[in-house]
Parts: structure tokens; sequence; C-alpha cells
């Protein structure tokens, strides 16, 4: 057969070329051709008009909404989470043959002559996970300038620019208690705090813009363009209202939910032409507006105060329940919707000046890839030759904090690696927590380290975490289990199954 293929997850990093490399491989290992679009962080190279008339299935693995899809009407289509794709990428092609056996209708604007179907909590995920790919950009940069200011600036750097009293001193700040959006005098600005104080402020921006990307691309992904501007401006006005990322994720799906009421409305002709450029935008804005902030507006911003204040006043043994429960959740799926619940509840204690729950965060994070890649050294003979291979790059991965490394290992076993993992990543974040290191930097794991406080024991956290992990692995598998023969102790190399049995 000749199959097309999209592969996409939220961060648009790990998950996406995992999954494209392993539908790759076992579609080649079937005697199948296919050609795979990574709809992630590194650009989009869409499928040639030739290669869309001549396929005989298309797969989508992903976690977001697929762009283009309208590309495929006809064609007999296949759906399912990007995990799927590296996991179970054999398991997806026969679908993808089924299907095609139903065969493919000839007109280009017929419906799909089979399609898996899609549930609403599916929609709803990957709605969410649209918004979460497009914001973390957005964390990235913002996040990394703020880190920098303070690490150039002091931390007095901020209350240089906003104002306020740092370590006995007082600070009238550059917008005499307003916002730089109403006034930016960028000489006043380095004047008061230097360029470090800018690097600052322009990370603050960044920052700003987390909440209305956020909304935005949530809209996006349920009506398309149309659904950009309610989105963002149901963000913004999150924002302004104190409402945060739960606001965020409100004003999104209600921003998405209008238009797509819009676009079903009859109209006449007449009036058609105006209607994606004037009418729709307009109304759903209006009606965004009004329930963001005369409605729902006051409950969220409710819910997020008081999550906020008790993110603040965690202390002692209960900020070391609170990163227990973080790593385990960093762990528990590896880069996928609790993994981002958690590192999202990082952002905001980064927002509020908790910088201790984003070094815990982060840490959890760390752990799961380096563990993997520790057992594979300890004990190679309990995994295979591709999980060995995963291992050495799970090194870097892990320092990297990009904990979508371990799943490589949780697709094949995960009985015995995620509760492993977990267990590591729970004890680096109580001991992160308990220490009280911090981190000034979302993102960027080991070589933001000069932006983390008490870098020492933040590390030894993390190395006892991985230890962990990396024992509690070794020990399930090697429970009843047979090794793996390695390759250098026999005279003929054989595959090994890709989960030894029990």
């Amino acid at each position: 057969m000749k199959l097309l293929a999209i592969t996409s997850c939220p961060t648009g990093i790990a998950h996406t070329y995992m999954a494209a490399e392993s539908l790759e491989v076992t579609a080649r290992e079937l005697g199948h051709e296919i050609v795979v679009e990574t709809q992630g962080a590194a650009g989009t190279e869409p499928f040639t008009a030739q290669q869309l008339a001549e396929a005989d299935a298309v797969i989508f693995a992903a976690d977001v909404e697929v762009r283009g899809r309208e590309r495929f009407a006809g064609i007999p289509t296949v759906t399912s989470g990007v995990k799927r794709g590296i996991s179970d990428a054999a398991g997806l092609i026969a679908e993808a043959q089924a299907a095609a056996g139903a065969g493919r209708t000839k007109t280009a604007v017929a419906a799909p002559a089979a399609t898996s179907h899609v549930g609403p909590g599916t929609k709803l995920r990957q709605w969410l996970m649209t918004g979460v790919s497009y914001m973390i950009p957005f964390v990235a940069a913002g996040g990394i300038l703020i880190a920098l200011g303070f690490l150039l600036g002091g931390g007095e750097v901020a209350n240089k620019v906003y104002g306020g009293t740092f370590d006995g001193v007082t600070y009238k700040g550059v917008f005499d208690g307003g916002s730089p959006l109403d006034h930016f005098d960028v000489d006043q600005v380095i004047g008061a705090a230097g360029y470090a104080g800018l690097l600052f402020l322009i990370g603050k921006l960044a920052f700003f813009m987390l909440v209305p990307a956020l909304s935005g691309f949530i809209a996006y992904a349920m009506a398309d363009r149309l659904g950009l501007v309610p989105g963002i401006v149901g963000g913004i006005i999150a924002g302004a209202i104190g409402a945060g990322f739960l606001g965020g994720l409100v004003s999104g799906l209600l921003a998405g939910a209008v238009v797509l009421a819009l676009k079903r409305v009859r109209v006449p002709k007449a009036v058609a032409g105006i209607m994606p450029v004037v009418v729709i935008p307009l109304l759903a804005t209006v009606a965004v507006g009004l329930v963001m902030t005369l409605v729902v507006g006051k409950p969220i911003t409710s819910a997020q105060t008081s999550l906020t204040s008790a993110l603040n006043d965690l202390n002692g043994g209960n900020a070391v329940v609170l990163g227990l429960v973080l790593g385990l959740m960093m762990a528990f799926d590896m880069g996928g919707p609790v993994n981002k619940v958690a590192y999202t509840f990082g952002l905001a204690g980064l927002q509020s000046g908790n910088y201790e729950v984003m070094a815990a965060v982060m840490a959890a994070g760390m752990t799961p890839p380096i563990a993997m890649a520790l057992a594979t050294v300890v004990r190679p003979k309990l995994f295979t030759d591709s999980e060995r291979k995963a291992g050495e790059a799970g090194w870097l991965l892990g320092a990297s904090f990009i904990t979508e490394g371990a799943i490589p290992f949780a697709a094949g076993d995960p009985l015995r690696v995620i509760p492993s993992l977990m267990a590591g990543s729970a004890v680096t974040g109580a001991l992160s927590m308990a220490v009280h290191a911090t981190s000034l930097a979302p993102h960027g794991g080991i070589w933001v380290v000069g932006l983390v406080g008490k870098p020492g024991l933040y590390l030894l956290a993390i190395a006892a975490g991985v230890l962990v992990s990396a024992a509690t692995v070794v020990a399930l598998k090697s429970t009843g289990r047979k090794t793996i023969t390695l390759p250098s102790e026999q005279a003929t190399t054989t595959s090994a199954p890709a989960v030894a049995t029990a």
C-alpha cells in the first residue's frame, strides 16, 4: 500500500518525531510505502498533490487538531493519539489496510470512505492540547528572558521595573503602579534597571501573552481561523480579570463554540461575503467578552485566586507533599495531559513568584529518561536492542527536560516501567521542595542550572530520583523474566521481542 501519515503532539518535539520514525520503520518492515508529515516545532512539509492522489489510506497519530484535514476528503482515514503511533504502529497500519479495503471515493469533495470514530473526550483533549502547543513557545521565550533578567540584574530587578521592596530597599519602579502596556519608555526602563531590566520586561510581556495564546488556539483548533479573534480577546479578558489559565481554557472553548454556532446560521448571499470578515468575528467577540466579564469571569477568578493563595502558602511538610504529587504527575504519562497539568501548575507558581514549584516540576521531568538510560547500562540484558539505543539518547533528553525520552520503554512494558518512573520522580519532586531549590527558568533542564537556586542540592535530588527509578525498574524487570542475549554474546544476531515474556 501507499500510506500517508500525520503525527503531532502538544509540544511539537519528541512525540511528533518518535511516532513518525516508528510508523516509517514499521511500514517499511511490512512492505508498504509511507510518507509522514510531521506537524511539529520544526515546521511542516505538506504532501504533494501526487501523494494525495495515490494514497490508499491516511493515518492521523495526533494529540492536537490536524492542520489541513480537508486535503484528505475521500481518503480512508485512521485516527489515534500520537502515543499509539509510537507503541502500536503495526496496529495502526493494519487498521489503515482494513480501511483501504473499503476503497476510496473518486470525488474530491466526497466524505472519507472510512474514518475511525473520534469521541467527544478525544476531541476536547485535542483542542486543549492544541492551545498548549502554541502556548509553549511563549513560555520558553518569556521564561528564559525573565530568568536572564534576574541572572544579570539580581533579585531586585523586578522591583526596579515594577516597584516594591527587596531586601529592605524600596524601589519606585518606572510605571508608577501602571502597566507597561500603557506606558513603555525604553530609556526610563534602562535607566532604572539597566539592560537586565529590559530583558526582564520583554520576558514579562511575552508571559502576558500566555493565556491569550492558549485561549486563541483552543478556539482555532475548534473553529479554524475564525476562532482566533474572539479566542485571543477572551484570553486577554481572562488575564485582565485575574482568571488566569482556567479562564483561558474557558474563553477558548467558549469562543470556538460560539463561532461554530454562527457558521451554521444560514444568511442571504448578499451578506455571506462579509460573514467571515466582519460579522462572525464581531458577534463572537461580543458574546465571549460579555460572558467572560458578566457571567463566568468572577467565579473563575475566585477559584484561580484561591489556588494561587494555597500555592503561595504551602511550606514545610505540605510543600514536600506537593512536590511528591507533581513528581507522580510528571512521570505518569511523560508529556501527556497529566504531565501538562503539572507543568502548567509550575508555570502558575513561576508567575506568582513561587520558584520552588517550577524547580520541582522540571527536576521530576528530567528524572525518567536519565533513569532508563542508567538502567540500560546497569542491566543491558533486560532490554531490547532498540531500547538500549533509546537509552543512549535518554541521557541527553533527560538532561534537556524532555520527559518523552522515556516513552519507548513505557510503551513496551508499561506495567513495570511507569510505576518505577513515578516512584523516582516523586522522590525527586519531594526532595527538591524539601531543600527549597528554586528555578527562574521554565525549561532547559541541566543547561539552565545557573538559574537554579541551591544547584548542588537540586542535582542531588535528581540523582536520588534517578537511582530510585533505575533500581526499581531493574528489580521489576528481573523478576520472573527472561534476559535478552546481547549481539556480542551470540554468533548470529537475532531480533529480540519488543516485550520479553514474563
